[in-house]
């Protein structure tokens, strides 16, 4: 049977893109200037992020996978060597040609390592290598790299959905899935963190994690809408705790709000709850994100769009 697929992304060529930037319009402003080759305004945006260690990854990850952006943070190393912040670019926007197959992974990894000796506070350097090997590594080196990201700042928001993703695609006895160690992760992370911290909705994350590996082994129909996985008791806990944390701590100044925005929805609509599947799709507005919506292996502009339209009515 094939693997899951890798990242959580759909094998097919989407028909339609996904900004990744989603509801930040002073990066989609530095994006736009640095395609144009004004990597000035990479640097103002990321000295005005400060050590926000959420949007700062948030940021340079955005950033680093445009075509030309290494090309770029190398001119702007070159006129700026002691630069922290070109740096961290640079190495992140490697990390993204090494898993597009335009450079090799000791080359990203150098670049990362470098980065992380200029900046040893920030945890970025450490979440582009998180990015690389949770790919391309051995199990012991995605440990060790998320608890260098923790360590620098314990409720990563990105390192933990990486963290999620990875664990979920650990194989478990048969018939144990219930008590599959993704599910035991997420809910300890939610628990370490405060009570206003996003990572609240990492549990629905592991679920729909588990979901994408088992669907795509046959285990999990390819609809995730009404099947057992969403409609079992675990699942009904997890969602309500989740949908409850965010009608009262919904945190909209967070980077990455839209990711648990998608996540939550998608749970919502398969749970089979649409009243407050709409109350999610009015806040998520145009922010789609691809996943879950891609999971197992679905476009998921046609299935964020039908799951959006079954809530609301058609648009």
């Amino acid at each position: 049977m094939p693997p899951p697929p890798p990242l959580g992304r759909s094998r097919k060529r989407l028909a339609h893109t996904f900004d990744a930037a989603l509801d930040d319009p002073e990066l989609v402003a530095a994006r736009s200037a640095l395609a144009g080759g004004r990597w000035t305004a990479v640097r103002a945006l990321l000295a005005a992020t400060g050590d926000d260690w959420d949007r700062r990854g948030h940021r340079l990850t955005v950033l680093a996978q445009e075509p030309g952006t290494a090309a770029w943070a190398g001119d702007w190393r070159l006129t700026e060597p002691d630069s922290r912040d070109a740096a961290v670019l640079l190495a992140c926007a490697t990390v993204y040609r090494a898993l597009a197959g335009r450079t090799r992974p000791d080359v990203a990894r150098d670049a990362c390592h470098e980065a992380a000796v200029l900046a040893p506070a920030d945890p970025t350097p450490w979440l582009a290598l998180l990015i690389l090997e949770r790919t391309m590594g051995r199990e012991e080196d995605v440990l060790r790299l998320f608890d260098e990201v923790r360590h620098r700042h314990p409720e990563h928001h990105h390192a933990h959905h990486l963290m999620v993703a990875r664990l979920a695609e650990r194989r478990a006895e048969v018939g144990q899935d219930p008590l599959h160690e993704v599910y035991d992760f997420a809910s300890w992370a939610a628990e370490q963190a405060p009570a206003h911290s996003p990572l609240a909705i990492l549990p629905v994350v592991a679920h729909a994690e588990r979901y994408r590996v088992l669907a795509a082994v046959g285990s999990e129909p390819p609809d995730p809408a009404g099947c057992p996985h969403w409609l079992g008791r675990r699942a009904r806990l997890v969602m309500k705790a989740a949908f409850d944390w965010w009608l009262e701590w919904e945190r909209d100044d967070h980077p990455r709000n839209r990711v648990d925005l998608n996540f939550l929805a998608h749970a919502k609509f398969c749970e089979g709850r649409p009243a407050e599947a709409a109350a999610l799709f009015h806040r998520i507005g145009p922010h789609a994100t691809p996943a879950p919506w891609s999971y197992p292996d679905r476009d998921p502009y046609e299935a964020f769009r039908a799951a959006r339209d079954a809530a609301l009515g058609p648009s």
